[in-house]
């Protein structure tokens, strides 16, 4: 898993950066974003210019963001222009799970060549962060609740950054174009959704102190805006445009990247982060990993994401052995092969740069950990332990394991997930996320900043060894998202998935390729299916889960947490050219096809 460096562009001058070099005129703040001519940028791929042969396909969170891809696959854009816009919609209309103050990782299938590219827009800790960030004076783990707000979990934003080097890469329609929706939303607004209200009400005491969100977020009567509520963000309009027309360099320096530096400095009544580590930051190209289960080849995101657990998990229950109907005993596996990946993810996985040894390289400990032979020795523990104590294993004879210490990490669901497929065949599986609900709970120019800092480990320390997921200067904390695309024994894609859910994405991920490529359910079935996820010292089981199911796992001795539980698994199944759409009920989006 070689990483491969692509030009990020963004520590050379704006105009360099996507957008021209255009600067909005004063009187020009009421016009959107203009559309441009399709095909009109200079160096965008061959491939993109092919007959269109294949069905377009876009499945998101929210109605308003699949109709934002729609309409860019509509006119001949490409599945990463798609991307761009749902996630610049979503960043406006579900702004507690996603937006352009966060991260995100993108999984692109690229129709021509057959390639998976992983890009990583994961957010970044600041050049002046230690391993004491969330430790109190005494030395003392800071409890979470008290570092998300802090200032001091904020990390630098990447997922600009990344749509900018994939869009370079891979995109077609005009980088401006792709925002007209988003800045069209945010001026003249839409209505707050039931969700969306909902978790306003429940964020309230925390919104309520940051000045920005409590002059776009509150009523007049101080309650949060309701349901039905006709909203309009002027900031995150301005925003919006200052990108669409400046280019991704635009974010990462000037008023944008100097409003992020502000505002974190407020909360946290000390710099934190500087205009250095903004305009430093660089998105990263690596290759994808991937899995074989049941004839399939499942690719999904590389370190510093710890997707290859989903892998873990699936390839340790078909070593085992499926049993013949996805009943309580498909479960039971499911719950030991689940706590089995987790102890191993605890251990190993975090930043590429911290993981491995002088003589192992952080490629090769992820390779080691889906590897057959070590995955068959891990399946023999299923059925044998229970309730008792699960460790990580030793793919490379306990080499790695003498230094190796469990983190200590918060991972809460503010994420979103989403699909795109294009005309051409492209396919991109994004997850974006700004960590907890709307994330550090304040804002800089119409957008919440994220609190992804919290992903690390908040006990850096044990025993005298740094874990590998401690925070470090200029390091990413370890995530769960885990952007997946299923290709057939032949190379050709056969599905696009992920998921929001903190941790437990992994699990949601795991569950529906399990039940549809397993057992070949429906593919919407598969994503609706109660979720069974996993700790390692414990299971949760949603709670529209049979009861026998339940009494099933709690009688075989597995500590079993029943609750209802969040998720967003979006995108879609290929069967000889039919698309078989999928949205999870769960949140309120939808997924839309064509030719």
């Amino acid at each position: 898993m070689k990483n491969i460096i692509l030009p990020a562009c963004l520590a050379i001058a704006v105009a360099a950066c996507g957008g021209g070099e255009k600067t909005p005129e004063a009187g020009d703040a009421a016009d959107p974003p203009a559309a441009a001519p399709i095909g009109s940028d200079e160096g965008q791929p061959e491939a993109n210019e092919t007959a269109a042969t294949h069905k377009w396909a876009v499945s998101s969170a929210h109605p308003l963001a699949t109709e934002a891809g729609a309409r860019i696959l509509r006119e001949g854009g490409t599945a990463v222009d798609a991307a761009i816009a749902v996630q610049a919609v979503l960043g406006l209309v579900e702004p507690q799970s996603s937006g352009l103050g966060g991260g995100a990782f993108m999984l692109y299938y690229d129709q021509q060549s057959g390639a998976i590219t992983a890009y990583d827009g994961r957010e970044t800790a600041p050049f002046t962060a230690s391993r004491e960030l969330f430790l109190n004076e005494d030395g003392s783990r800071m409890s979470y609740r008290v570092a998300l707000g802090s200032g001091r979990a904020v990390g630098v934003p990447g997922v600009v950054a990344m749509m900018d080097m994939a869009h370079r890469e891979h995109g077609r329609l005009e980088w401006s174009e792709l925002y007209a929706d988003a800045y069209r939303l945010a001026s003249e607004g839409f209505e707050v959704s039931p969700r969306m209200a909902k978790v306003l009400n429940d964020s309230a005491s925390f919104l309520a102190a940051d000045e920005m969100a409590h002059s776009l977020y509150f009523s007049e009567d101080g309650s949060t805006l309701a349901e039905g509520t006709v909203f309009k963000n002027a900031p995150y309009a301005e925003t919006v445009r200052t990108i669409a027309d400046n280019g991704a360099g635009a974010f990462y320096s000037g008023d944008i990247a100097q409003g992020i530096v502000d505002a974190v400095a407020a909360r946290a009544g000390q710099p934190l982060i500087a205009l250095d580590d903004i305009f430093e930051y660089e998105p990263v190209a690596r290759e994808a990993v991937c899995g074989d289960f049941k004839g399939y080849e499942i690719c999904t995101m590389a370190p510093p994401s710890s997707a290859l657990a989903m892998l873990q998990t699936l390839g340790m229950m078909e070593a085992k052995g499926l049993p013949e109907e996805p009943g309580p005993e498909l479960w039971m596996m499911y719950g030991e092969a689940g706590r089995l990946a987790y102890a191993d993810r605890a251990d190993y996985l975090g930043d590429p740069t911290a993981m491995g040894t002088p003589e192992i390289t952080s490629e090769e400990v992820a390779e080691a950990l889906i590897q057959p032979d070590y995955l068959r020795e891990r399946s023999t523990l299923i059925g044998t332990f229970s309730a008792a104590e699960v460790a990580a294993g030793e793919p490379f004879g306990g080499k790695l394991k003498e230094d190796r210490q469990t983190d200590a990490s918060d991972e809460v669901p503010g994420t979103t997930h989403f699909s795109t497929m294009d005309r051409y065949g492209n396919i991109v599986s994004m997850t974006g996320t700004v960590e907890s609900a709307f994330g550090s709970k304040f804002m800089s120019g119409g957008m919440f900043l994220n609190n992804e800092l919290t992903d690390f480990s908040f006990e850096p320390v044990q025993d005298g060894m740094v874990v590998v997921n401690a925070v470090g200067p200029g390091k990413r904390p370890r995530s769960s998202m885990t952007p997946t695309i299923v290709l057939d024994k032949d190379g050709q894609p056969v599905a696009a998935i992920g998921s929001a859910g903190g941790a437990n994405i992994i699990g949601h991920v795991a569950k529906t390729l399990l039940l549809a490529l397993g057992y070949d359910m429906p593919w919407q079935d598969a994503i609706s299916h109660h979720h069974v996820t996993t700790r390692v010292g414990f299971v949760f089981v949603e709670d529209t889960a049979p009861a026998e199911t339940i009494a099933a796992m709690e009688g075989y001795g597995l500590t079993v947490n029943v609750r209802e539980i969040s998720s967003s698994l979006h995108g879609f199944r290929l069967d000889h050219g039919k698309v078989e759409c999928g949205a999870d009920p769960r949140r309120e989006g939808v997924c839309l096809t064509g030719k």
